[in-house]
């Protein structure tokens, strides 16, 4: 009777939402931690392992009540790209105990939130509802904060300028493919948001391919592709859902202006 009590309760936990999103934050907490103890020749194998175990758990999270892939998959990007852009960034944290517990719980805690980002989209992808602009306004800022892990990443590597720009293409992609479909929130992709996307991720490839040539350090420079990424985003979500007014696109124009003129300004122009 007791089995059947305990079975009954922990069938209760795994159809729950936030069971789900806690049970997946905690296996991602720890695989985190694995990839940062496995030998260094292990370590994009693991941060590749800690990818897909992210993308599998936020489909196996979100995917309750969701009958389109297209949505299933869009949902899942945040997630699986947040968690490797923190798994790439640690490297760059000094190797202290008191820095990676912090890190870790402060990973644990934003991951949950991205969940419940996420699960906000895929119901309001099906119905309206009050929560929808809250959650777009979060996920719109985890989006940059994980492109400016991946961009810090990406330029620390100290790669050839195509090669930066390659990774910064594939990396921009996926991510603004996701943001602007946020903020239509369809059950099917528009053809505009998949061109916007495209058009997007080249404009900030190509923007990371100037930077490259520019005598910058690699948080000036990741600061601006991100600052880019804002702009376009903003740009799109804007045009999207009819909002691009005037006003709109200068206040936009204002801050790519300062962004750049601070990106001049920081560059070290002798040799």
């Amino acid at each position: 009777m007791a089995t059947t009590i305990f079975g009954k309760k922990i069938l209760a936990l795994w159809h729950n939402k936030r069971a789900r999103f806690v049970t997946g934050a905690i296996f991602l907490i720890f695989f985190l931690w694995v990839t940062q103890t496995v030998p260094f020749s292990w370590r994009y194998f693991s941060i590749l392992g800690l990818f897909l175990l992210s993308f599998l758990f936020s489909i196996w999270s979100l995917s309750e009540g969701v009958t389109s892939w297209s949505v299933k998959i869009v949902t899942a990007v945040l997630p699986s790209f947040f968690s490797v852009a923190v798994a790439m960034f640690y490297f760059l944290f000094p190797e202290s105990l008191i820095y990676q517990v912090f890190l870790l719980i402060a990973f644990g805690f934003a991951i949950y939130i991205v969940f419940l980002t996420e699960n906000i989209f895929t119901v309001a992808a099906i119905r309206t509802i009050a929560l929808s602009r809250a959650a777009q306004t979060v996920g719109f800022l985890i989006t940059l904060l994980t492109a400016f892990f991946c961009y810090n990443t990406i330029f620390s590597f100290r790669l050839f300028g195509w090669w930066n720009a390659l990774l910064v293409l594939a990396v921009s992609f996926p991510l603004f493919l996701q943001a602007l479909w946020s903020a239509e929130l369809g059950e099917n992709f528009d053809s505009k948001i998949l061109l916007f996307s495209l058009i997007f991720s080249l404009i900030v490839g190509e923007l990371s391919l100037i930077v490259s040539f520019f005598p910058v350090n690699v948080l000036t420079g990741s600061l601006f592709l991100t600052c880019a990424a804002y702009i376009l985003i903003g740009l799109g979500s804007a045009y999207l859902v009819g909002r691009l007014f005037k006003q709109t696109v200068k206040e936009y124009l204002i801050v790519g202006s300062l962004m750049f003129l601070f990106l001049l300004i920081t560059t070290s122009w002798r040799g």
